[in-house]
Parts: C-alpha cells; sequence; structure tokens
C-alpha cells in the first residue's frame, strides 16, 4: 500500500477553493453534477420471496428477495429514518422506499470512490426534517465536494478497498471466535475437563458425577449501586458504570458516546475496587441483551457504583469468582434472567430472582482450568477486535488525506 502513495513533500501544486485546497488538476465541484440520487421502491416483507437478492433499508440490509430493482454494483443512502448511512453493494440489489440508490447509470465516476466520498460527507448533518429524520437530495446535491481525475479515484478506491476487505476479514474471525467461545460455555459447564462419569440433574441438566449442585444464593450477595445525580454527569470525575458500557459477550467498552463522568459528591462505599465483579440490573425492553451481563472491573481510573449495576460478592470460598463471571453469560442463566423479568419499556431483575439459581460446580482446580480455557479465547477476542480498531483507524485516517489530495496516490 505504501508504495502507491506519494507524499506532499514531492512538489504537488495546490490551488484555493471554496473547500479550501485541492490539488491543481482536481475540481470543487457540487454532488449533483456528478450523480444522482434515485428513490428506492416499496417491498413490504410480505411480499418479499425466497431468494438471494438483499433487500437494502435505511440502515443496511434487512432481508432477502427472488428479483433485483438494481444492478449493481451500487450505493444506498438512507433517506428516512437513518438519514445518510452508506451501504456498498457489490451485487444486484433492491433498495426500498425509505432509501435513495446510485448505480453506474447515475454517474461516471468511479462508484467505489465515490461510495468513500459519500461516507466522509456526512450527509447526516444535512437532515432536512423535523419530525422523521429525512434527507432532502436538493440539498445533498449543493454539498461542494472535490473531484480527482477517474484514474486517480479507482486508485484511492483500491486503497481504501484493501483497509475495508481486511477489517470484513477480522470481522469474521471475531464471529467465529465468538460462536466458538459460547459452545465452549455450554460444553464446559455440562461436561467439565476429564470426566468420564456423569448424573442428570433436574435443574442444571446433564454434569459430572463429582460435582456438586449449589444454589447462588449461599454463594453470593449482590449489593445495590447509589442513586447519583443527573445534575452532576459531566466531562470531569470519576467514570460512572452504566448499562450502556457492557458488552453482549461480556465485559466493558467505553467510548465517546456512552462514557458517563461524575463531579458530584458521593458516598465512597459506591466506588469500585479492580476486579470487582459486576452485573446489568436493567435493559431495554427492546433489546435485552446485555439484562444480568457482566464484567470485571479492570479500569485503573476510579469508576462509581450506579443503582443499576449490582456489584456481586462472594460469601463462599466454594467458587472461583472468574469461574461465576463465566457462569453469568452461560445461556441457561440468560434465559432464567431474561424469562423472570419484569417491565415493560424497561425490564428489571432482582437479586432474589439471582439468589434462587442453581449452579453446577466442580472443585476450585477444575473451576480455574475452565477459567483458563475461556480466558484463553477471550484473549483472542480482545487481540481481534484491538485489531480491527486499529485498522478502523487506519481508514479514517486515509480517507481524511486521500478524499482530500493532501496525499496523492501514483497514477
Amino acid at each position: 500500500m505504501a508504495e502507491q502513495i506519494k507524499s506532499l513533500q514531492t512538489g504537488i501544486k495546490y490551488k484555493d477553493t471554496p473547500i479550501g485546497k485541492i490539488p491543481v488538476d482536481w475540481e470543487a465541484t457540487s454532488l449533483g453534477q456528478i450523480l444522482t440520487f434515485e428513490y428506492g421502491e416499496s417491498l413490504p416483507g410480505a411480499l418479499r420471496k425466497k431468494g438471494k437478492t438483499n433487500v437494502y433499508g435505511s440502515n443496511g440490509i434487512i432481508g432477502r428477495h427472488d428479483k433485483y430493482l438494481v444492478y449493481g454494483p451500487g450505493l444506498v443512502i438512507g433517506r428516512k429514518g437513518t438519514v445518510g448511512a452508506i451501504a456498498w453493494s457489490k451485487d444486484d440489489f433492491w433498495p426500498i422506499d425509505t432509501t435513495y440508490y446510485v448505480s453506474a447509470r447515475q454517474t461516471k465516476e468511479d462508484l467505489r470512490w465515490l461510495y468513500y466520498l459519500l461516507l466522509s460527507s456526512r450527509l447526516e448533518k444535512l437532515n432536512a426534517s423535523t419530525g422523521v429524520p429525512g434527507l432532502n437530495r436538493d440539498i445533498a446535491y449543493s454539498e461542494i465536494i472535490p473531484l480527482p481525475p477517474l484514474v486517480e479515484q479507482k486508485k484511492i478506491a483500491e486503497i481504501l478497498s484493501t483497509v475495508d476487505e481486511a477489517i470484513e476479514k477480522t470481522d469474521q474471525i471475531i464471529e467465529k471466535t465468538k460462536e466458538g467461545k459460547n459452545w465452549l460455555l455450554e460444553i464446559l459447564f455440562s461436561y467439565g475437563i476429564n470426566n468420564s462419569k456423569y448424573k442428570a440433574n433436574a435443574e442444571v441438566g446433564k454434569m459430572p458425577e463429582k460435582w456438586n449442585v449449589e444454589t447462588l444464593g449461599n454463594l453470593i450477595s449482590i449489593k445495590h449501586g447509589y442513586a447519583f445525580k443527573s445534575q452532576h454527569f459531566g466531562s470531569e470525575g470519576p467514570i460512572l458504570l452504566t448499562p450502556g458500557n457492557f458488552k453482549e459477550n461480556g465485559g466493558l467498552y467505553f467510548n465517546e458516546r456512552n462514557l458517563k463522568r461524575y463531579y458530584g459528591a458521593y458516598p465512597e462505599e459506591f466506588t469500585f475496587l479492580k476486579d470487582d465483579l459486576v452485573i446489568v440490573m436493567t435493559d431495554l425492553s427492546s433489546y435485552c441483551k446485555i439484562l444480568g451481563n457482566p464484567a470485571l472491573i479492570s479500569l485503573s481510573e476510579t469508576v462509581l457504583h450506579n443503582q443499576r449495576i449490582g456489584k456481586v460478592v462472594l460469601n463462599d470460598n466454594k467458587i472461583d469468582k472468574k469461574y461465576l463471571y463465566y457462569f453469568f453469560l452461560s445461556k441457561r442463566y440468560k434465559k432464567t434472567i431474561i424469562s423472570t423479568a419484569t417491565g415493560t419499556t424497561v425490564r428489571h431483575t432482582a437479586p432474589d430472582r439471582i439468589y434462587r439459581l442453581k449452579i453446577a460446580l466442580p472443585s476450585l482446580e477444575e473451576q480455574q482450568e475452565i477459567v483458563e480455557i475461556l480466558s484463553s479465547i477471550d484473549a483472542k477476542l480482545d487481540k481481534e477486535v484491538t485489531g480491527k480498531n486499529k485498522l478502523e483507524i487506519l481508514k479514517t485516517g486515509l480517507m481524511q488525506v486521500l478524499l482530500t489530495g493532501r496525499i496523492r496516490v501514483k497514477a
């Protein structure tokens, strides 16, 4: 990839335009001069027939059909709902009536380059509706963009596509690893390691003969968090842990959208310690994928115990904390938590519902062996996710410089 790029220090000349400096052999033009956004057509789910053609809504693929509306490749642009979202289809496709589309018939430019250009243009900022979000194509047409020669468009698209292919392959590895982890969870919590004799238990199912069945309420207690005052939420202070910080497959994540901080006074007892085990006690009913999900506190800075989070404290040395963490990810546990939850808009679980659950317990030594296996899978997942994040940062950086001509590609 590096051989395809030459830097600004090679005597490239620039000119001033309404959108800033661009290479002298580029043009500053409007989107409306290089493409047209065509309306998609309605295709209700009841009318779709089994087939291989992707049906696109404003937020990506929403189903399949046996016929296509547009020859591929092409672009789908969110018109209603998820305004300005951009999808790429390499094959024939059907965009529904909440979208616009662009195919080779609507532009003379390189379609893949155009995909990256529209991604970088942030069309969502052009929302023209006060009710349901909507993208007015006439407003979009007036957007001024930098236009390189066609040969350079193709080279830019080639470089960015290489990064996208790497991201896609990493995504596939991540999904396969998650599937493997879920499979191992069920196997290890039913069969353990190096066991040869098994027994059936009415409460936990099949389990090794030498394992014992325990009630969670005899092993743990769950402490509620504190009702932190919303007027003290801000950009400074300790991190306030919320359900929005929990991953679907266990653990925590933080970004610009879900990071909350608290600058007010609070009782010191509602501060987490490193390696504290926590679980989600509330979740949106329309989502309900993280209810009861666990995490281990690993951050080096102060994290506060919010009221919608339960802190799990071990009352007995029969159970390893990380073994319990993985039990909280098991299918049987999750099914029970969701089925016993209460609430409509928001679903809740409670300590007494968790206390009633039964858990199959091997010896501490076997628990730790199981933890070691599952931890190695998590380490692989973390490595792949970190790699994907780096690729996405690389892609963003390349788009910023290649699509503006700040760095040129070799023709």
